[in-house]
């Protein structure tokens, strides 16, 4: 009887197998270390594309503020100099203001009537004087407010004083100036029409 001893031949399938094993096993580490180095330097592609997206962002951004912060600097020199122009213009418009001011008072106080001081707060006039009667004060509200420069005339105080060994009544009053007055002047008188320009022909 014949015997064949088979342990050499499935001791070198068990090492081909093992070798085949060993050697699918590096190759899926290989592949593994591949994949993971290509989808690093692809994320790391995509952060340095955003990081560069970011920096110019940032510089864009930076560029903006200054201009920004420009036109706020234009803006605040408008601003003074339409300040400016304000106070120039409302000094020049109070001159003749004044002007207006003092020819009316003068038309409207009555005799009897001593002023001795004027002060102006805005649009309101502050009058302090003396009258030779509480009549002499009453005709002078009356002027003011038939006035069309002056209106709204309010009586603040009104008391009997001495001067001199005789009486007076030393009054305190204010009124409102119109400041529309000055333009309503320029204004055509009712009934009246502007002249009229010829056509040539």
């Amino acid at each position: 009887m014949i015997r064949i001893n088979l342990l050499p031949h499935r001791e070198e399938k068990r090492k081909a197998l093992r070798q085949q094993f060993f050697a699918l096993s590096g190759l899926i580490a290989v592949l593994a270390i591949l994949i993971v180095v290509m989808v690093h330097g692809v994320i790391a592609g995509y952060i340095g594309q955003q990081e560069g997206k970011n920096e110019f962002l940032k510089k864009e951004i930076a560029a903006l503020d200054k201009e920004i912060d420009e036109i706020k600097r234009l803006k605040e020199q408008t601003n003074a100099l339409l300040s400016r122009k304000g106070v120039i213009e409302s000094l020049q418009g109070s001159r003749a203001e004044s002007v207006q001011l003092f020819n009316e008072l003068a038309r409207q106080v009555p005799a009897g009537i001593y002023l001795k001081s004027l002060k102006q707060t805005g649009n309101k006039i502050g009058l302090a004087g003396y009258a030779q009667s509480n009549a002499r004060v009453s005709t002078l509200m009356r002027n003011l407010e038939a006035s069309p420069l002056l209106e709204k005339p309010d009586l603040v105080e009104i008391k009997s004083v001495t001067l001199s060994n005789r009486r007076y009544a030393e009054f305190n009053l204010n009124v409102i100036i119109t400041r529309a007055a000055a333009t309503s002047d320029k204004k055509p008188a009712p009934g009246t029409q502007p002249p009229r320009q010829d056509k040539k022909a």
